[in-house]
């Protein structure tokens, strides 16, 4: 295995700040809420919430894995805070959002991996703001398909779960996780719910051939997968795993052109982007 070494010039970001990024993050400490934004060290930070966009994090700010590649803290979690999706729905209110996505950390200790929650605030949001569309990035929930169908049953105008990194690369980026897992929830939810758009995405620079990306891609169209985001890994800490290869910007848009030519309906590729980034494009004209 490789090691990359210091990053290259086109990962250079501004430092965040101004007045929507300081509102956004006064809303976001004064209803006690997370967000992967900062859990997990974004570099678009600045950028989207000075948009007054932010991806919320449900369910707490500890996950019950230790995946390698995610500066999110694990451990024993909290019990859950029934009061959380109504806090989620002030916050989108006073940012007067017209996209939100909420995602979450993986909550293996849960009968129903959290679903229960995602509808539950996708609900909340739609009281509050029924203009708003609801994005919901979803775990796994260890393969039980019952929990996604409560996801789909929601209010929800956005799909999305991520698969990371090729099938060769799960053991060591994904921990606890199956390809085989993720491919079902996405189906799962394009089968229960043709009207919403469904989404994946991939982290590049950890060792994956090209090869796997595109059999990943076909695989991903196999079950419906309309939307794909393909975006650069970043070492958090030197505690997650080493960056083996920084992917230059041309190599992002050739394989963006690759999965158009499969049928995705739409392509956010780059070595800035993350799954929720620009995510307010991403939606089709037909479900605007």
């Amino acid at each position: 295995m490789t090691v990359a070494s210091r990053h290259p010039p086109w990962l250079k970001v501004r430092a965040p700040g101004g007045p929507a990024f300081s509102e956004t993050r006064a809303a976001v400490k004064e209803l006690g809420l997370h967000t992967v934004c900062e859990e997990a060290r974004c570099p678009n930070i600045g950028e989207c919430w000075g948009h007054k966009t932010a991806t919320f994090m449900l369910l707490g700010d500890t996950c019950t894995r230790n995946c390698g590649f995610c500066a999110v803290a694990h451990g024993r979690p909290l019990a859950l805070d029934p009061e959380e999706p109504n806090r989620v729905s002030l916050a989108v209110a006073r940012l007067g959002l017209r996209h939100v996505v909420v995602t979450s950390v993986d909550r293996d200790d849960l009968p129903d991996g959290g679903a229960a929650h995602f509808a539950a605030t996708a609900r909340a949001v739609k009281a509050r703001l029924p203009e708003c569309r609801v994005e919901v990035l979803v775990p796994d929930f260890k393969g039980r398909l019952e929990a996604v169908a409560t996801v789909a049953a929601a209010p929800i105008d956005v799909f999305n779960h991520n698969i990371e990194t090729v099938p060769r690369l799960y053991k060591r980026v994904r921990p606890g996780a199956h390809y085989e897992w993720s491919l079902a929830v996405l189906y799962t939810a394009r089968s229960a719910r043709e009207d919403v758009v469904t989404k994946a995405g991939l982290m590049l620079g950890l060792g994956e051939r090209e090869d796997e990306l595109l059999s990943v891609f076909r695989d991903l169209r196999r079950v419906g997968c309309e939307v794909l985001t393909l975006g650069q890994y970043l070492r958090p800490s030197p505690e997650n795993l080493p960056v083996e290869r920084y992917v230059p910007p041309e190599e992002f848009a050739g394989l963006a052109e690759c999965a158009r030519a499969l049928g995705f309906h739409h392509v956010e590729a780059g070595p800035l982007v993350r799954s929720s980034y620009h995510a307010w494009s991403h939606v089709p004209e037909k479900n605007l």
